[in-house]
């Protein structure tokens, strides 16, 4: 098989893992209620910088920058997957960059989060390190 093959089929699952992180961060267990952890986060205020935020502003934002982070490598990797296969192989430290990058990503959907992402950041690590794997043959 390619690398483009593998670029291609990491930049599916990525805007796949997106969209699911995209919908399912929001959503909460409505036993928290207004008075659990979730009005507590919409409750405290304090000043960031001359902003007026809350904890849940940030829950939020940082969610949606993550998001937005894995449709720009979805980008990425299907940019990769265009380019001619001597130009992926003289590009190692991106090809490798990302592939650990993700493998990072990988090690902390195991130690923090679930099934969901732990699987999706998998096997898109999987797709990446095979990709830069094999594109370094392509010279």
């Amino acid at each position: 098989m390619k690398a483009s093959w593998f670029y291609r089929i990491a930049a599916v699952l990525l805007v796949l893992f997106a969209v699911g992180h995209t919908m399912g961060f929001r959503k909460t267990d409505p036993t928290w209620g207004v008075d659990g952890l979730l009005g507590s986060l919409k409750q405290m205020h304090f000043n960031a910088q001359g902003f007026d935020r809350t904890y849940y502003d940030f829950y939020v934002g940082f969610g949606l920058f993550v998001a937005i982070f894995m449709v720009f490598a979805a980008v990425v990797a299907w940019g990769l997957g265009s380019l001619p296969a001597g130009t992926v192989a003289s590009m190692p430290m991106v090809r490798w960059g990302f592939a650990i990058c993700m493998a990072a990503i990988t090690v902390l959907s195991w130690t923090n989060f679930f099934v969901v992402p732990v699987v999706f950041s998998g096997l898109i690590t999987v797709c990446l390190v095979l990709a830069a794997w094999l594109a370094r043959r392509a010279v």
